[in-house]
């Protein structure tokens, strides 16, 4: 019979490896620093009107429009102060407040109606829905005559209430597919655990959809602040100075004495600056609503 040799000790101090096992390396990931690049390379390319407007805002009419642009300036907060002693406050106020409440009565119209058209399925569900979305096809101009006289004779012109009213005819069918495509996605099994435990429809939505979809449905008051905030058609022709709203004040730098670009661009900044504190304050809520179902 052949000797059958131990296999060797392993040296002091360091530990043996096990039979069969093999190290395995590793693999580092190569890197690809070309995306990252052009991405942080798109995101300057946009960002940068932005903040040639914000610059802007801090100089003179004289460095405002000179060629080449001046880079180099003493800042001032002249252009800001006479923004301010135009009346500003009451533009930004209308734009609030009709931005706000029609925002809410979009929400509170579109969920009950988004829910028949997802979880219910009422007849010719898909008629309905087309005829939501059918209203977004009619040009604002074709509708402003109508909107006009009617406004007229109820004595209704330059409110602010019924800039509220439109802004939320405006955004409702935004609101309904946006709110039923979030849904459609809620897993069937939940809702009908929630109905064999007894919960009847406004508990249902109260303790299972709504906390399900509250991403959602702030993504979609995000948005439709944002398409009220920034509407300029209906405004400038359903008011005249008591309800005119901030995208109408900013017209009034357009003279025929010329364009003042630096109080013009400090005017923007702060008709921006409430939706792009929205925008950052609901950011994580905006992503999770738009992702929302993308992912099973």
């Amino acid at each position: 019979m052949t000797p059958v040799t131990a296999p060797p000790a392993a040296p002091s101090g360091t530990t043996a490896p096990r039979p069969g096992s093999v190290r395995r390396r590793r693999r580092r990931r190569p890197v690809r620093p070309l995306p990252g690049l052009l991405a942080w390379a798109l995101g300057l390319l946009f960002f940068f009107p932005v903040l040639w407007m914000f610059l802007t805002g801090f100089k003179q009419e004289s460095q405002a429009s000179t060629n080449p642009p001046t880079f180099f300036f003493q800042p001032t907060l002249d252009q800001y102060s006479a923004v301010i002693g135009r009346d500003f406050v009451p533009y930004l106020l209308n734009s609030v407040q009709a931005s706000v409440l029609s925002t809410i009565l979009a929400i509170v119209l579109g969920l009950p109606a988004a829910y028949a058209l997802s979880l219910v399925r009422v007849p010719a569900w898909r008629d309905s829905l087309f005829f939501f979305l059918s209203t977004k096809l009619l040009p604002p101009v074709a509708m402003i005559l109508p909107l006009y006289v009617i406004a007229r004779n109820l004595g209704a012109l330059d409110d602010a209430r019924t800039l509220t009213l439109v802004y939320t005819a405006m955004n409702l069918p935004i609101a309904i597919w946006m709110i039923r495509s979030f849904l459609v996605e809620l897993p069937k099994e939940v809702l009908e655990a929630a109905r064999m435990d007894g919960a009847r429809r406004f508990t249902e939505m109260r303790r299972v959809i709504l906390p399900m979809i509250a991403p959602g449905l702030a993504a979609t008051a995000l948005i439709c602040f944002i398409f009220a905030w920034n509407e300029f058609f209906f405004a400038v022709n359903l008011t005249a100075s008591q309800a005119s709203t901030v995208p109408v004040f900013l017209v009034g730098f357009i003279s025929g004495e010329g364009l003042y670009w630096a109080r013009l661009s400090a005017a923007s900044t702060m008709a921006a600056l409430p939706v792009i504190l929205a925008g950052w304050a609901a950011q994580r809520w905006l992503v999770r609503g738009l992702s929302l179902g993308a992912v099973k």
